[in-house]
């Protein structure tokens, strides 16, 4: 049987979608409409079926559940799918950062265990890197893996952690060496979020909604084979795995709900000012920016999926959406005005705006903060000089870091 050509691809993803998925309503695609809410369940199911039909890991190696097909063929499904409503609040990070993570650095048998399932939604994945001491300076971190026969005892806290409260597994950066430098004794596991001794607590931020969790392990073990790369190579695992995670926020080429130019366009006009000067100039420069930010985003989606990494630069485009997200929700401040903070709960309206405004600063926090980005874009975009780092060489134990007051004792 001939292989199938890129526009039969097309058209059967299309046909697929327009059959299985939920179609985004006009709101929807403009940015201003309620977002359907998956449950978990009907996420999954979804996601099988999507696997089945051969749009899940489209192109990702065959040998461990992909569809072995081309980047084009991947770009043309985002593009079908930018119509329809897909459950990816539940896989994003796994397909986003932790399997391409494994497909660079994990074992010939991690890959086999852990990719079909990610990709047919059978387990869903967090990332487990941020503490309440070492959030930007993630080098910090305290979580230990303690060696134990022929496994690591993992205790300490994660926090951040996005679905972690529906993760099955997640990959896990732990200090495992306190005698070297802070970011030479970090390993990377694969840990079982149901194992023992694990306890996930959501966090409920301003928005009302609980994205986030904070996780504890206390005396979690872990088996050898769960070691993602090198032990003590957890560093530049996790840089790969940012790498991803950049790209995947910076890159993506699927529309984004909230305070997008066409629905600010219409707010303006429903609140009779789209002829204000002001408003106009504004919206005029968010066009601009939103506009930059896709066509950077496109370039580095399919730079990534031709096998091409886009290094650092996925800094600067992690940081222009970031930088977008706040500019728009300012923009949607002006126009909803007290909306934007106190709002009549019957109101659906004003509460999608006041969400759309008090989600936006996390845009520059979570992925890496603005400033983080920005050294990053200095010293390895720009060619500028590092930032001085007195501790860069220094024993772990010796450092008074993060919550970590004095010398470690273990």
């Amino acid at each position: 049987m001939a292989p199938e050509e890129l526009p039969d691809f097309r058209a059967r993803a299309r046909v697929w979608l327009e059959v299985n998925a939920p179609r985004r309503s006009d709101d929807d695609r403009a940015g201003s409409g309620a977002a359907r809410r998956w449950d978990l369940s009907s996420a999954r199911a979804f996601q099988a079926r999507l696997h089945a039909a051969g749009f899940a890991g489209i192109a990702w190696p065959t040998a461990y559940g992909g569809q072995g097909r081309t980047p084009a063929d991947q770009r043309a499904f985002d593009e079908e799918a930018r119509d329809f409503d897909l459950p990816g609040e539940f896989f994003t990070i796994g397909m986003g950062m932790c399997g391409p993570t494994l497909l660079d650095l994990g074992t010939e048998e991690q890959k086999l265990r852990y990719i079909r399932p990610l990709l047919s939604g059978e387990e869903v994945w967090c990332q487990l890197f941020s503490e309440p001491g070492a959030g930007s300076d993630v080098a910090s971190l305290q979580t230990r893996a303690v060696s134990d026969g022929d496994g690591w005892v993992v205790s300490g806290q994660k926090v951040w952690t996005s679905v972690a409260r529906f993760a099955d597994l997640g990959a896990l950066i732990a200090r495992t060496d306190p005698d070297r430098p802070k970011h030479d004794g970090i390993t990377m596991f694969v840990v079982d979020m149901h194992a023992p001794g694990v306890t996930v607590r959501p966090l409920r931020d301003m928005t009302g909604g609980a994205t986030f969790n904070e996780v504890f392990f206390d005396g979690v073990r872990v088996p050898q084979a769960n070691v993602i790369g090198d032990v003590n190579g957890g560093w530049s695992a996790a840089i790969r795995m940012l790498l991803h995670e950049r790209v995947a926020i910076g890159g993506s080429t699927q529309p984004r709900r909230g305070a997008t130019f066409t629905s600010l366009v219409d707010l303006a006009r429903s609140r009779g000012r789209s002829r204000d000067p002001v408003i106009r100039q504004q919206l005029a420069e968010l066009y601009v920016r939103q506009r930059a930010v896709h066509l950077l985003g496109t370039r580095l989606a399919q730079e990534a999926r031709q096998g091409l990494s886009p290094g650092s630069r996925g800094s600067a485009a992690k940081l222009a959406a970031a930088e977008l997200a706040r500019f728009s929700a300012g923009v949607a401040a002006e126009l909803v005005g007290g909306d934007a903070i106190a709002w009549d709960s019957s109101d659906p309206e004003a509460a999608r705006w006041a969400g759309a405004v008090l989600s936006a600063p996390a845009a520059a926090i979570a992925g890496g903060s603005n400033e983080i980005q920005r050294n990053i874009i200095g010293e390895r975009v720009l060619g500028l000089p590092k930032e001085p780092q007195v501790d860069r060489d220094v024993p772990f134990r010796e450092l008074r870091v993060g919550t970590q007051t004095g010398p470690a004792t273990s």
